[in-house]
């Protein structure tokens, strides 16, 4: 804690020789007249002694918000002069660099909005200063990768970063610490760096979660022997709904578009591809049926219309139940049972799942799902938005890290008691 008693203090100047003279309101912005004086130190250039010559014309220094209004400083600097080499020199100041007209407390105020998910042109219009400024202290930034170790438990996913371009991304499944971003997911990419590693620590990973993306698969065999691939629940669920949804599109294609089995199954799609045990019991006017029905009543009526939907319903009910309570054993005997007597959707899909029946027995038995980097997918893409678009990949970059791995710190604020 510090005490706060001068009013330079307060406003975030800490040079003591800095004196405030006069401080004018405009419409726009408050402007502040200061000027830097100090007794003069010895001459850089022959140490000899100097002496007090005159003010440099006043500097204009942008600064923080004072009151909410946009501040400038007019700095007038001490210039002294030198006895023997005759070699005049400017008075320096904490609050400004040499040769630098921005303050270092609006750099500071720079750095810490670049942690948020903001744009930056709208950090520069909030601290009244140019883009480029903004830019500059982004581009300071450096970030090293450490290739000595890596976490036992690993995400992998891709997110779009311009239109038709998808970059690689790979994430700490524990401490949410995104691993690396790379340009593209091209496997020759992905493999060159994370052959950076050393053997031993690739060794060392024991799970991999992915997506149902068949590229990523033997490239983690090659990269982590000793790691076990969990494909993504949400995509086995997001598989067997779209699977569901085909062939109910089929099934309605056959009927006349005014019939009462089209409309119901139009309609109606949502609760088809819902899970049954999460049905609401809120009755409500079916304007197709007309009357009033609850949901399970509601798809009674379109299975009784078109009995052939209810035996593929069932089946999709029957292998989300047994993904959800994990059992496994039960969801590949249904499977294995019901593959002869289905459709060519249906087959398609589950001899999909039969190829990933490895990787897809490890998502129901394992708790790991790639749902914390889906999270951080959601992030990156509101860093996008907010700035609508990135040209330069290394600075998108960069903001993904600042904004996501580096931790920020909360500011508690204690309230009154009565």
């Amino acid at each position: 804690m510090e005490h706060i008693n001068h009013t330079t203090l307060l406003i975030g100047m800490k040079d003591k020789n800095i004196t405030l003279n006069q401080a004018v309101q405009h419409n726009t912005h408050i402007e502040v007249i200061a000027t830097l004086d100090y007794h003069p130190p010895k001459c850089k250039h022959c140490k000899g002694k100097q002496i007090k010559y005159d003010f440099q014309k006043p500097s204009k220094i942008p600064f923080i918000e004072i009151a909410g209004f946009p501040s400038l400083i007019r700095l007038k600097k001490r210039r002294f002069q030198c006895k023997s080499c005759r070699k005049v020199t400017v008075s320096e100041t904490t609050l400004v660099k040499k040769n630098c007209q921005i303050s270092e407390i609006v750099r500071q105020k720079i750095a810490q909005l670049l942690l948020n998910r903001e744009a930056l042109t709208h950090i520069a219009s909030k601290l009244a200063i140019s883009t480029s400024t903004v830019y500059r202290k982004l581009r300071q930034f450096q970030f090293q990768e450490d290739y000595t170790t890596l976490p036992e438990m690993l995400s992998w996913d891709e997110f779009s970063y311009q239109k038709g371009k998808l970059a690689f991304i790979a994430q700490d499944f524990n401490t949410k610490k995104i691993i690396t971003i790379l340009d593209d997911r091209r496997q020759t990419t992905i493999r060159n760096h994370f052959f950076k590693y050393s053997k031993e620590a690739r060794n060392k990973v024991k799970v991999v979660t992915v997506d149902m993306s068949g590229s990523y698969i033997p490239l983690i065999k090659t990269l982590f022997p000793n790691a076990k691939v969990v494909l993504d629940r949400f995509h086995i669920v997001q598989h067997m709904s779209r699977t569901l949804n085909q062939t109910r599109i089929k099934i309605m294609k056959q009927f006349d578009d005014k019939s009462l089995e089209y409309r119901a199954l139009k309609y109606y799609w949502k609760l088809i591809l819902k899970d049954s045990r999460k049905l609401s019991l809120k009755a409500f006017y079916s304007r197709t049926f007309r009357e009033t029905l609850t949901p399970r009543e509601c798809l009674k009526k379109i299975f009784t219309l078109v009995p052939e939907l209810k035996d593929y319903y069932d089946l999709y009910q029957l292998l989300l139940f047994h993904l959800q309570e994990k059992n496994a054993g039960q969801f590949w005997g249904l499977i294995q049972d019901t593959l002869p007597h289905l459709n060519r959707t249906f087959k398609t899909a589950l001899n999909t799942f039969i190829r990933y029946q490895d990787y897809i027995t490890n998502a129901i038995e394992m708790p790991y799902s790639n749902a914390k980097l889906e999270s951080t997918n959601k992030l990156i893409k509101d860093i996008k938005r907010n700035a609508f678009g990135y040209r330069n990949f290394d600075n998108f970059k960069k903001r993904i890290y600042l904004a996501l791995n580096i931790a920020k710190e909360k500011t508690t604020f204690v309230s009154s008691r009565a």
